[in-house]
């Protein structure tokens, strides 16, 4: 088996990177694993950090080849496999895809997984609250993506996506990248942050004086929008029906083509999106998986990161020093409300 993305690398090593370029999904180094042994792939540009800064102290070997001769990790590829078909994340004409099988085992977390999870998700919003704590009206969109993106590097995490918009275009654009346009009266921001190669999703609104009625209103019906699916998110519940969830509350609500301008999210874990649910995905839940939807309306989105467990779900980016209100028994975000 040899695996390639940055995903897969960070999954086999328990929490190791291969990332040195944020925006690619493949990194600098390679998991090849046969039935005798296992080896990280790399060069000799980037084998002394990750042996002495990511690497798991057993169970990989390291084979390092000269940075201009890839041919030479080739041809080793070729020796231990004995010319054989190997398994792949990303499978070339020599090489088979991954079994489905072992797919759905990334997707399921483990204890230890989990515990890294709640780290990560603790640290993501409190990042967050950070940002937003201290944004003015007067901040350009670039000015709250970077105060974001700052907050998750200090504690360690990658900014893998900080959306930001102001007054007027988060009312016009469901993915807002930030621009040089001034905040005004009310902000989002959003956040895919990445740490030990797991995403914590969130999404959080600010308020600069009081929030306009309309805004409320379309935040109050988000939060019962997004309730009713939740209650589905348990051991078992197929992924399908969550997707016709959100469009018939959606429609209930006196939204109707609402679900045509935005997927809904889906499951998290080692990718920002493992899956995007639509209305024909197939598969169920299993206790150990990581979701994040993202229900929106013009005025209004709502998004955090829940394991799903055989107890119920455990929101991950909660952030107790956000204001809340309970819908259905848990704690959702409200926007901040600042004088």
């Amino acid at each position: 088996m040899r695996l390639y993305g940055t995903d897969w690398f960070t999954w086999a090593t328990a929490g190791a990177s291969s990332t040195v370029l944020l925006t690619t999904e493949v990194g600098v180094a390679q998991i090849l694993v046969t039935a005798r042994n296992a080896w990280i792939l790399t060069d000799e540009i980037e084998a002394q950090r990750l042996q002495e800064e990511e690497l798991p102290a057993h169970g990989y070997e390291l084979y390092v080849h000269p940075w201009a001769e890839a041919t030479r990790r080739e041809s080793f590829v070729q020796e231990v496999t004995e010319g054989g078909r190997v398994l792949s994340d990303r499978p070339d004409a020599s090489q088979n895809a991954l079994p489905p099988s072992l797919l759905e085992r990334k997707q399921v977390m483990g204890a230890a997984e989990l515990e890294r999870y709640r780290r990560v998700g603790r640290l993501a919003s409190e990042a967050m609250s950070e940002a937003l704590f201290a944004a003015r009206p007067t901040w350009t969109e670039r000015d709250l993506a970077a105060a974001g993106a700052r907050a998750l590097w200090t504690r360690g995490l990658h900014p893998a996506l900080t959306l930001a918009a102001g007054e007027r275009r988060q009312l016009l654009y469901r993915h807002p990248t930030p621009t040089r346009e001034l905040l005004g009266q009310r902000a989002m921001l959003v956040f895919c942050a990445r740490g030990h190669g797991l995403y914590a999703n969130l999404t959080r609104f600010v308020s600069f004086g009081p929030l306009p009625e309309r805004h409320t209103h379309s935040h109050q019906d988000l939060r019962e929008i997004e309730a009713g699916a939740l209650e589905l998110c348990r051991p078992g519940a197929a992924l399908s029906p969550i997707y016709w969830e959100f469009h018939r509350a959606y429609v209930h609500y006196g939204y109707p083509d609402t679900i045509r301008k935005q997927h809904q999210g889906g499951l998290t874990g080692y990718l920002a999106r493992e899956v995007v649910v639509g209305p024909q995905t197939p598969g169920v839940l299993v206790e150990g998986m990581v979701v994040a939807w993202n229900p929106s309306l013009p005025e209004a989105k709502i998004e955090d990161t829940f394991a799903v467990g055989a107890g119920g779900l455990e929101n991950l980016t909660h952030d107790p020093n956000w204001p809340c209100v309970q819908v259905a028994g848990r704690p959702r975000p409200l926007p901040l409300e600042r004088a």
